[in-house]
């Protein structure tokens, strides 16, 4: 296996850093402030685009850096999970790059669930508007009332009723909810409750943000930050009536759906969390040269030195477990590396984690304020490690398929 970087991804690559340079970490304390004095939340809803973040798409945009996710060529970028890999880990230093480049959750795994699954008219209707950031997307899978990491669990319902579908439940967690421009929703929850097979009972469907029956209750702060004009809300469906030419594939492919658009988030996620400890690890450093304590820079003392050491060695190991896990769904695709997945799920977002809570360290009460990005990426760090399946069903997932490669094997010799 071979983990260079194609030609392509350098020439990109380089761009990319530039872009970041020249224009996004300057315009970081900016759009903090956009995010944060942001109006009161209303039922109705009351935030609004930040317009910087919207001038910053328009030059990455013209500068061709744009839906680099997405392996369709006619849609993206036609890159290999690999090559995306070192691109959007540059876009993870940043909390606010990935949306300018339009590579940031759930559109992305929207647009590759519509690009996969959709029909033509479905993608007519949504994916190309999504693709030019003409409009924003949620997705509420997740349920309050039951134990999300078991996607089985959901009990909100898509019932069939003459040429429509009828949705009816309660979804929490629906990222992009609160962006006046989110236009769509994807929506799962049981069509056929009564199958023997229990991964064959729910369906996916496509549910415009302005149907009757959608109600936002509240948006939902993670470690205290809402991340406005995007947010994740609790989002009531009551008696919500769309045509039946909205569900997607068919009834009963639902959790077939969700793990084909889950196996690509859950990497996404995993890069851009090896870009943050990154940038963290290099504010660190920074600010350990810069800084004196008890007579001696922090960069001399010797904690510091080891836990600058520790990271460069978790980070490192996690990028490569990382690009194993992209050369494999390349090579044998999304379901053979399920397992693979699964490990850089639970390792990277643990080690970024760490990372940045060492960089928070250093920087001492500045490391926990707005001054610097370091709070703002360790909560989204540590949401991780529950948002996309948490780190105990990976876990679980791993142990099994381990015990797997030994049943039937005799016990090996002794040494």
């Amino acid at each position: 296996m071979d983990f260079s970087h194609s030609p392509r991804t350098m020439e990109l690559l380089e761009r990319l850093a530039a872009f970041m340079d020249r224009h996004v970490y300057p315009a970081e304390d900016d759009l903090m402030q956009a995010s944060l004095t942001q109006p009161a939340w209303t039922h109705e809803g009351s935030w609004t685009p930040i317009a910087k973040l919207d001038e910053l798409k328009k030059l990455a945009r013209a500068e061709g850096l744009w839906n680099l996710f997405l392996p369709d060529a006619e849609h993206g970028a036609g890159l290999s999970n690999l090559d995306y890999a070192p691109l959007c880990e540059m876009t993870g230093r940043s909390p606010f790059a990935p949306e300018i480049f339009n590579c940031s959750a759930p559109d992305t795994g929207n647009m590759e669930l519509l690009a996969r699954y959709g029909s033509e008219a479905q993608k007519a209707a949504w994916l190309e508007p999504l693709l030019n950031a003409e409009i924003r997307s949620a997705f509420a899978m997740t349920e309050p009332a039951v134990a999300s990491s078991d996607a089985t669990n959901v009990e909100a319902s898509i019932l069939r009723d003459g040429d429509d579908y009828v949705v009816n439940g309660r979804k929490w967690f629906a990222s992009g909810i609160g962006d006046p421009r989110c236009k769509l929703i994807i929506f799962m929850g049981k069509s056929s409750p009564e199958s023997a097979d229990r991964y064959t009972q729910q369906s996916m469907i496509l549910i415009p943000r302005d149907t009757p029956g959608v109600k936002v209750v509240r948006m939902l702060p993670v470690f205290g930050f809402l991340d406005a004009p995007h947010g994740h809300g609790e989002v009531v469906f009551e008696n919500v009536r769309v045509p039946a030419s909205t569900l997607l594939v068919g009834e009963g492919k639902g959790f077939e759906i969700a793990q084909g658009r889950l196996g690509p988030g859950r990497i996404h996620h995993c890069m851009r969390q090896i870009g943050a400890a990154e940038r963290a690890l290099e504010l660190m450093c920074r600010r350990a040269t810069e800084r004196v304590a008890f007579g001696k820079a922090i960069s001399e003392q010797s904690v510091t030195l080891e836990r600058i050491a520790e990271a460069r060695a978790a980070i490192d190991q996690a990028r490569l477990l990382t690009l194993h896990a992209a050369w494999k769904m390349d090579e044998q695709g999304n379901k053979a590396a399920r397992t693979d997945i699964a490990l850089i799920k639970i390792v990277a977002p643990a080690m970024a984690c760490k990372v940045i809570d060492w960089a928070i360290q250093v920087y001492g009460g500045a490391g926990v304020t707005n001054d610097v990005p370091l709070s703002l990426l360790y909560a989204w760090a540590r949401a991780l490690r529950i948002a996309d399946g948490p780190d105990e069903a990976h876990r679980a997932q791993i142990g099994r398929a381990e015990l797997k490669k030994v049943a039937g094997r005799s016990a090996p010799g002794r040494i």
